[in-house]
């Protein structure tokens, strides 16, 4: 048997913002962008440029519970690695684009 990760789920204020974020400033490709209509909701995903693995779904709240949890999701753990051919390049791009990096 041979199983991969496909999506990991991310909740998200809102599709356009989480969008422009992941697209704009951290360069991921956005895959998926489909409206659903008989759930009011759009099947958003983004992955690195270059990605053949993962991908993130990008979730939209959908309950003020779920809300809580923006930002948060990992319970102040690292919620994410990006593999990377040139550190400095994309450090030095994320800086620009205004991303605050912690450590």
């Amino acid at each position: 048997m041979q199983q991969s990760l496909a999506h990991v789920a991310l909740v998200v204020r809102d599709y356009d913002e989480a969008i422009d974020f992941f697209c704009r400033k951290l360069n991921f490709v956005l895959v998926e962008d489909t409206y659903q209509p008989e759930q009011d909701k759009r099947w958003v995903v983004v992955a690195p440029p270059g990605s053949s693995g993962s991908s993130l779904l990008l979730a939209r709240a959908a309950t003020e519970e779920q809300e809580a949890f923006i930002g948060n999701q990992s319970g102040g753990r690292v919620f994410l690695f990006l593999q990377t051919d040139d550190f400095w390049r994309d450090y030095n791009k994320m800086l620009s684009e205004g991303i605050r990096i912690v450590r």
